[in-house]
């Protein structure tokens, strides 16, 4: 694994979901409701929400990460887990701020697809080996991703916290 890493400030990100929304909106994608990967989906489904003028919005936590090219063997849902039954018959758009190896993301499609009536994924970043190929994706790459919410160090640190890349 290489350390090359792509840094995407506050004001790149502002830029990214905007046009992020905008390719979207093109496509004609109304969703219902969107649908959070905590914690990095979290911004991303925020700023969608309100640039696609939909104020439904769900969060789902997701534990896979537990450093910088390191995971535990398979994605897992935290409690609370969102009631599918709040997504019956709905156009559901999973939010999240990248697809690495998809495996989360796969893991949320997978939760949803049995309940909705359609479900697509939007991510800013989205890399070559992912399970899972994105509708809707800002910018391709292969690099590790410094995102501005996760390349400080918490303010406080939680000794029962797995730390962040």
């Amino acid at each position: 694994m290489t350390d090359v890493r792509e840094t995407l400030d506050y004001q790149t990100f502002g830029r990214a979901v905007r046009e992020l929304a905008q390719t979207i909106a093109d496509d004609g994608y109304e969703p219902d409701l969107i649908l959070s990967i905590a914690r990095g989906g979290v911004f991303v489904a925020g700023a969608l929400a309100y640039a696609l003028d939909c104020k439904n919005i769900h969060l789902v936590n997701v534990e896979f990460y537990t450093g910088v090219g390191t995971t535990l063997d398979m994605p897992v849902m935290l409690a609370p887990v969102p009631d599918a039954i709040d997504f019956s018959g709905k156009k559901v758009l999973i939010a999240d701020d990248v697809a690495d190896t998809g495996k989360t993301l796969k893991l949320v499609h997978d939760f949803c697809l049995a309940h909705v009536a359609e479900v697509r994924s939007a991510v800013i970043y989205e890399k070559s080996h992912s399970l899972v190929e994105c509708e809707y994706v800002w910018k391709k790459t292969d690099d590790w991703i410094n995102f501005p919410w996760s390349t400080e160090p918490p303010v406080v640190r939680r000794d029962s916290q797995v730390l962040d890349a």
